[in-house]
């Protein structure tokens, strides 16, 4: 059910900061025809950390009104509060999203054992899937292999993990501790290819924001076994995957889009701001590397 090229969304917003809609439905129409196989709403790249609580559920149940179940909604759950992070995936649930990506805990860095009784407690609440979610480059808070695959015995709602370790021994070693059906997505767009070769089913990818198309076809290459083919897009993507990082995200990617799709628009919100010259010209460079511009 979840595997391919699952775009991370970016969240438009409007000239005074409010979330456009309309943009944002095009945006998740677009997606779906350029064959991203499921879509994530409200993630990092979402800037969901500066959305309320009544913002964040509406735009998950924007995306699944929009989508219309033609592919799955995965929403963006996670708080370092447990009682917030029950109270987020219930209300994913109600907004109709098929899963819920949620990190562990962040800055208050609980240890494997409030890791795991975090997420206990999160799945004993809601029967809604959970894929995890670890980032320890922003949450601070690395889910061990071993904690991973207690999780995975003990509570059958997590079915998978978004690693974005950016350690390629994990997928092997995850595999191991926590079975062959565990569902393991790469958080990184560039070490997507090593990862799909190790056991990987996918990507929750920035990059697919900017080139879904591509994108798509490079996991359906990766699918099908035909790393040849898999190579090559990688080689034509890698400059965008790289570039879309050269100052904080969502700007680089953001920026991207407009490139791409004139219409798009330009806002972020702060703490997030427009990204440098040298950053766009990175991106630019990048976008027309991939055949893009």
């Amino acid at each position: 059910m979840f595997r391919g090229s699952i775009p991370a969304l970016v969240t438009p917003f409007a000239p005074d900061g409010s979330f456009d809609e309309a943009a944002f439905r095009d945006l998740v129409e677009w997606q779906i025809a350029e064959g991203s196989s499921a879509l994530v709403p409200c993630g990092t790249t979402g800037e969901a950390a500066t959305l309320n609580a009544e913002e964040h559920f509406y735009v998950v149940r924007v995306c699944v009104e929009q989508v219309a179940g033609r592919v799955p909604v995965i929403a963006g759950a996670g708080s370092n509060d447990t009682r917030v992070a029950v109270l987020n995936i219930e209300a994913a649930q109600a907004a109709g999203a098929d899963a819920a990506l949620m990190v562990p805990p962040y800055y208050n860095r609980p240890n494997q054992e409030g890791i795991f009784r975090h997420f206990e407690a999160v799945a004993a609440a809601c029967d809604l899937p959970i894929i995890l979610y670890n980032v320890p480059g922003r949450t601070v808070t690395d889910i061990a292999v071993e904690t991973m695959a207690r999780i995975a015995k003990a509570v059958p709602s997590v079915v998978g993990v978004k690693d974005a370790t950016g350690q390629l021994q994990r997928v092997s070693a995850q595999r191991a501790a926590c079975g062959a059906g565990f569902v393991q997505l790469s958080g990184n767009d560039e070490t997507a290819l090593a990862f799909n070769a190790m056991g990987g089913v996918g990507c929750i990818s920035v990059s697919a924001n900017v080139a879904p198309r591509l994108c798509a076809d490079f996991q359906a290459a990766c699918a099908a076994g035909d790393y040849t083919q898999a190579l090559a897009l990688h080689d034509r993507l890698f400059a965008l995957h790289v570039a879309l990082f050269t100052d904080a995200s969502p700007g680089p990617v953001k920026y991207a889009l407009t490139q791409v799709r004139p219409d798009f628009p330009v806002t972020l919100r702060l703490p997030m701001t427009w990204p440098s010259a040298a950053s766009r010209d990175a991106v630019d460079a990048a976008l027309a590397q991939a055949g893009l511009r």
